[in-house]
């Protein structure tokens, strides 16, 4: 399956400042893209390109005075199996003393997952009686996914797990927040991951195309996806950055007053 992608999204901008994006593919999807992809900023500028502590490409761009507004575009073709998110039932849950080094940053509590809070008796009071491993975290994302109502209209970029608990409605990031912050209060090393899922295999939504996030959780030896929002295996998800939570990950982060004045994103099968 080929898929293509991209997005258009332009910033006003009122004084000399910098842009960091992170809105490249993931390093590991590097080999799916052949032709690579085509980012290109408006008006051009001097760029800096560098990968973070979680092997995310960034990306720091140099806004001088007088530059009004700075356009960031990108179009690519992405090759891919056209498989649904591969169910591994049997995947095994580890004990933390049993877990590998790498995978511990994911159990600690971070900006929007609150794991030291009210969330953590509640995780063990829910989910303790859960068969553990793989049927423990469908469990959280069942109840993530009825918990929660989606609502584009109520974004809110400062939302926590908590709040999203409390207020019972948010946008992807939300439900990814609060399945992360339970798995985590579960022992269950859970990261955050954003990028571009459209709707395949799917009839499409009734709201304009975004970035999604979804999660991943550590069982047996390796990492699997799981989405709290969609609760089923999706089609075409193509990774773009990986974090402790939506706060390592910013899809644009301006250190300076700026105005989002244009915001496409395309995700899209196409024929071969």
């Amino acid at each position: 399956m080929l898929i293509r992608i991209g997005y258009d999204i332009e910033l006003g901008v009122t004084a000399p400042t910098a842009l960091i994006y992170m809105l490249q593919v993931h390093p590991s999807r590097a080999a799916d893209i052949p032709a690579g992809e085509a980012i290109t900023i408006s008006p051009p500028l001097a760029t800096d390109h560098y990968r973070d502590a979680f092997d995310n490409q960034c990306a720091r761009v140099h806004v001088p005075l007088g530059v009004g507004s700075v356009r960031l575009r990108n179009t690519a073709v992405v090759h891919d199996s056209g498989l649904p998110d591969p169910v591994d039932a049997g995947a095994i849950e580890h004990a933390p003393a049993d877990l590998p080094t790498h995978t511990l940053a994911f159990l600690l509590p971070s900006r929007y997952c609150e794991v030291d809070s009210e969330l953590l008796p509640f995780a063990w009071a829910h989910f303790s009686g859960t068969a553990p491993g793989w049927p423990r975290v469908q469990a959280i994302c069942d109840f993530v996914h009825r918990h929660l109502r989606f609502d584009y209209q109520r974004a809110r970029a400062n939302r926590t797990a908590l709040e999203a608990w409390r207020e019972r409605i948010g946008v992807c990031r939300d439900f990814t927040h609060l399945a992360v912050t339970l798995c985590r209060c579960m022992n269950i090393p859970a990261r955050y991951v954003t990028g571009y899922l459209g709707d395949i295999g799917v009839p499409p939504v009734p709201y304009p195309m975004d970035f999604s996030a979804w999660f991943e959780v550590w069982l047996g030896d390796r990492w699997h996806t799981f989405d709290a929002r969609h609760n089923t295996p999706r089609i075409g998800r193509v990774v773009i950055a990986r974090g402790r939570d939506a706060a390592d990950v910013p899809i644009t982060m301006v250190f300076g007053v700026n105005k989002l004045q244009r915001f496409d994103v395309v995700t899209q099968e196409v024929s071969a």
